[in-house]
């Protein structure tokens, strides 16, 4: 799979929302797969936006971001959700600074321009979204050589 825009919609991928909409976006609340896509160049901020969950700064090295960036890969994170709609509230609300347990992909909130992330999902109703995650996941990684940018921060760069 190529993991464009017009591969992805392809593929069944819808919404295509900037991050900071989701809350009003007609995304469902069955479960599913979503990619987030960053349209920016790779700028880092020092500090997380995200929020402190558990008294952990979710804040990594300006290294570790730079050593996990997938040049040339318009895709940042692949996630999965049993209730698309509230997982990704979720990510917007970790985004914002909120204390949310939305540990996984936090290092998208370290990039410049926040403002150019963008959503879309896929309903999975006849499969597990975990499987299909790991099998998108896997997929990106053949292609680029490793997971997308904030996919498997605990190996960071690898």
């Amino acid at each position: 799979m190529q993991f464009t825009r017009s591969s992805l919609r392809a593929a069944g991928f819808v919404g295509w929302v900037p991050f900071n909409a989701i809350r009003t976006s007609d995304c469902p609340s069955s479960g599913g797969v979503y990619v987030v896509t960053y349209s920016g160049k790779a700028d880092f901020d020092e500090q997380s936006c995200g929020g402190w969950f558990k008294e952990r700064d979710p804040t990594v090295s300006r290294e570790a971001l730079i050593a996990n960036w997938v040049e040339g890969a318009e895709i940042v994170y692949i996630g999965k959700a049993d209730q698309l709609k509230r997982r990704l509230t979720q990510y917007a609300d970790f985004g914002a600074g909120k204390p949310v347990g939305h540990w996984g992909g936090r290092l998208i909130w370290q990039l410049s321009n926040v403002d150019a992330l963008s959503v879309a999902w896929m309903e999975t109703p006849a499969r597990v979204p975990v499987d299909v995650e790991a099998e998108l996941i896997a997929a990106f990684r053949q292609a680029h050589g490793k997971p997308p940018f904030a996919n498997d921060p605990h190996r960071l760069g690898t």
